[in-house]
């Protein structure tokens, strides 16, 4: 008589300080999703589709960074309780149980998941924990500042949208929709300090003192600003750089079938989110124009 193998749970949890509508919007939304589901920085999210509702699917796409290997996380969703539990059934069968638990700024987050049988339990524990711990991590981040969302297709691939939005010459004319004197100082490469500059009507230089978190040629820049220009100073701390620290940018590139989907995640200084609504779609479209006019780098494009 064959015996049947009790399938092991296993349980993950988190506090995190942040109010629960909070948590589960940044939880649930395919844009922020992107910024955190990974359990190392050697991993990265660049497409999640959530349709949160009972029988609602989604699909979470995870890659190494490097190309080597990736897979889509999907599944089904079985119940939806709004700020309270999110249970779910895994394509492979394996059920999962996700309560959140609010009090006041607080929110604790628990993850009950169904073990599978190729890796050990505790392999399994560490990994799903450290998504959960990168999940604290951003929500912790992002809760001052607001966030934009902006998409646009444009009719080249990738490679051209990546190198058409980085060179030197067609980055000032991309962006002289934020700013007519637009340019940057620095590198693009991970890692590296870039200033983003201009000069205002009355002729005073400002600008942001930023660090490149990410770059995967033709599918991903990631650039945390950590300060301001404001003449020739340089402030990264302090009241005036502490409105910007933490705020990000994130430009996700997809192929779409020759085309690219230029997705853009913009956390913001609350006081700029009128003027960035305004400007966002200006600047992706002047991007639009200049990849599809499919002029090689270097000639003349305006």
């Amino acid at each position: 008589m064959e015996t049947k193998t009790e399938t092991k749970v296993i349980i993950v949890q988190t506090v995190i300080k942040a109010p629960v509508k909070k948590v589960w919007k940044l939880w649930s939304e395919p844009n922020h999703i992107i910024n955190w589901c990974n359990a190392s920085d050697d991993w990265l999210t660049p497409k999640a589709e959530n349709d949160l509702r009972v029988d609602g699917k989604f699909l979470t796409r995870m890659e190494a960074k490097d190309g080597s290997s990736g897979f889509d996380f999907t599944g089904k969703y079985e119940k939806v309780e709004l700020y309270k539990e999110i249970d779910y059934v895994i394509d492979d069968g394996r059920k999962v149980q996700i309560t959140f638990d609010g009090n006041n700024n607080e929110t604790t987050v628990k993850e009950s998941f169904d073990a599978e049988n190729i890796n050990s339990v505790d392999f399994q524990k560490t990994g799903w924990q450290a998504i959960l711990d990168s999940f604290k991590k951003y929500v912790e981040t992002t809760i001052s500042k607001s966030e934009l969302h902006f998409e646009i297709e444009i009719n080249a691939g990738p490679e051209k949208v990546y190198k058409t939005m980085l060179d030197e010459k067609t980055y000032s004319i991309w962006t002289s929709a934020f700013n007519p004197t637009s340019r940057f100082m620095g590198s693009w490469e991970k890692g590296s300090r870039i200033i983003f500059i201009g000069t205002d009507n009355d002729g005073k230089v400002g600008g942001m003192v930023s660090r490149i978190r990410e770059n995967i040629p033709d599918r991903y820049v990631g650039i945390d600003h950590i300060g301001v220009i404001q003449g020739d100073k340089e402030i990264t701390s302090g009241p005036e750089a502490e409105k910007w620290a933490g705020v990000s940018e994130n430009y996700t590139f997809t192929d779409t079938n020759g085309k690219t989907l230029l997705s853009v995640d913009a956390g913001i200084n609350d006081e700029f989110e009128t003027y960035l609504q305004e400007t966002y779609p200006k600047a992706l479209h002047i991007l639009k124009v200049i990849c599809e006019k499919q002029v090689p780098l270097g000639e003349n494009i305006t």
